[in-house]
């Protein structure tokens, strides 16, 4: 590997950390993935260890290194990392609990007892509505049930904001990071106070506001052995993953539109303007000024990885032989059943569900079978299935007026060609697909931005983005979906009201 400058992103998904490093071209120089444990000690629940997320990254760095990046040559770094998750520090900055993660759905009775006595008021300050996503119900549940912990709490930082500590020493947050509380104030763009209280803390606990492009810090002695970074190489704050992922894709104008097949599922649109909506979240833009709404899934690509490991170790003895991934083998049995998978519909409600029903007592099924459903019809159908999800997400987007002109499809799930033609029928929308279009890639540029190697984060992305395709519907195959689609969000009506009793 040449000593080309290269701009590192280092990326805490839902499922694992992935380190992409490019040059100022956008050209990737090398990547790596290393996945770590959520636990679901209880029905709903859904946690993480934070010392699992910097073993994660120091492994995959030290992988990244091994492939011949040269990481002398490394001019900034930035981080991203899913939202919502609070890291409870005490006053030596030493974790207190595990990190209850957005997935958790723990939090359903505090978020009844907010919206009745508080919704008006969050919604108007944060604009979203309380739902046990966000970290102010989560707080809210730690009050009742673990309430020693909390009286604890010197210091709350997030996920790669906790990361970035151990890596510079210093403690901050960004404002769209924040944003993802539920006590921070849209309009003044500071933390609330006042909705601080409703979570249990006090406001001076929350970390400083910086900008994603912003320059916090610079890797310690300690970190470079860590690491294998170099000493005092520039950390920029960076942001939360969806926001990454969305700048990086490509998604830098109004009406640009987001569909992304990775653990979670999400339909975001950029706007020019806030557009608060009770049934979708609302997010800052990494380019400033703008805004972009999001209707989100909580399992998209994880039912995929559920199925694998409870249902596929055949496929993953197999695939340890060839080389290869369970995926491609399991992608593979998928396209032998055909459109409807013969029957089989799946419901990908493994952890309740959000958009549009906000409805934790949600849970995954499959209907439809019967003595000759096969593996690849169950496959098939978790593929339809969340691609039905996404679907329903949009109906919010389009209700909302928001105008949408074009579509981006990224996640790892897009790397299935049958998947993305799955997705791109259902929605009977045209798609790009851009690359490497991963939060990582937008990180990344956001290092080369706050490090002052691009003039600005929209020019990042017009020097550094390649498309790598596009798909068009198949009307035939649309139209069978859309009918299709009437018998899913079917099951759904009936199946609700069961889950709602239990």
């Amino acid at each position: 590997m040449t000593a080309e400058t290269l701009l590192l992103g280092i990326d805490f998904g839902t499922g694992g950390c992935k380190v992409t490093a490019i040059g100022t071209d956008g050209k990737v120089a090398g990547e790596h993935s290393v996945e770590y444990t959520t636990e679901y000690a209880h029905p709903g629940w859904s946690e993480q260890n934070p010392a699992d997320w910097y073993a994660a990254m120091c492994k995959a760095l030290k992988n990244l290194a091994a492939k011949g990046v040269d990481m002398s040559a490394i001019a900034a770094v930035s981080l991203d990392g899913s939202t919502h998750n609070a890291v409870l520090l005490d006053g030596n900055m030493q974790v207190l609990r595990k990190t209850i993660m957005w997935t958790d759905q723990r939090s359903i009775q505090e978020c009844a007892f907010l919206k009745e006595n508080y919704g008006d008021k969050i919604f108007a300050t944060a604009y979203q509505m309380p739902t046990p996503t966000w970290t102010l119900p989560q707080l809210r549940w730690l009050a009742g049930h673990e309430p020693e912990v909390l009286k604890k709490v010197r210091h709350i930082l997030f996920v790669k904001d906790y990361v970035r500590y151990l890596l510079t020493g210093i403690a901050v947050t960004d404002y769209i990071e924040a944003q993802g509380t539920l006590f921070f104030d849209m309009k003044k763009m500071a933390w609330s106070a006042e909705l601080a209280e409703l979570a249990g803390i006090l406001p001076q606990v929350l970390p400083e506001l910086v900008k994603p492009t912003d320059m916090v810090g610079k890797v310690t002695c300690q970190a470079a052995k860590d690491t294998g970074l170099p000493v005092n190489t520039p950390v920029i704050c960076g942001t939360s993953d969806s926001a990454a992922e969305d700048y990086g894709a490509g998604a830098i104008e109004p009406g640009d539109c987001i569909i992304k097949l990775a653990t979670a599922g999400n339909v975001n649109v950029m706007t020019a303007q806030a557009h608060p909506d009770p049934g979708m979240l609302t997010y800052s833009h990494v380019i400033p000024g703008m805004w972009y709404s999001v209707a989100a899934t909580n399992a998209a690509a994880l039912c995929q990885r559920w199925f694998r490991d409870a249902l596929c170790q055949a496929e993953i003895a197999e695939a340890e032989k060839l080389g290869t991934q369970a995926f491609v083998l399991m992608d593979k049995l998928a396209a032998g059943s055909p459109a409807g998978a013969n029957g089989v519909m799946f419901h990908p409600y493994l952890q309740g569900e959000r958009s549009p029903y906000w409805d934790a007592k949600l849970r995954a099924s499959f209907t439809g079978l019967s003595i000759s459903s096969t593996k690849g019809d169950f496959i098939r159908a978790i593929f339809e299935g969340v691609a039905f999800s996404l679907a329903d997400c949009f109906r919010l987007i389009k209700n909302a007026g928001l105008p949408v002109n074009r579509i981006f499809l990224i996640g790892g799930g897009a790397k299935s060609k049958l998947w993305s033609s799955i997705v791109c029928n259902v929605f009977d929308l045209p798609v790009q697909i851009p690359t490497p279009a991963d939060a990582s890639f937008g990180t990344a540029l956001i290092a080369g931005t706050g490090a002052g190697i691009f003039p600005d984060s929209a020019s990042a992305v017009r020097q550094c983005l390649h498309l790598d395709g596009s798909l068009v519907p198949d009307p035939e195959c649309a139209g069978f979906y859309q009918e299709l689609f009437k018998t899913y969000t079917g099951i759904h009506d009936a199946l609700a009201p069961v889950y709602a009793k239990r």
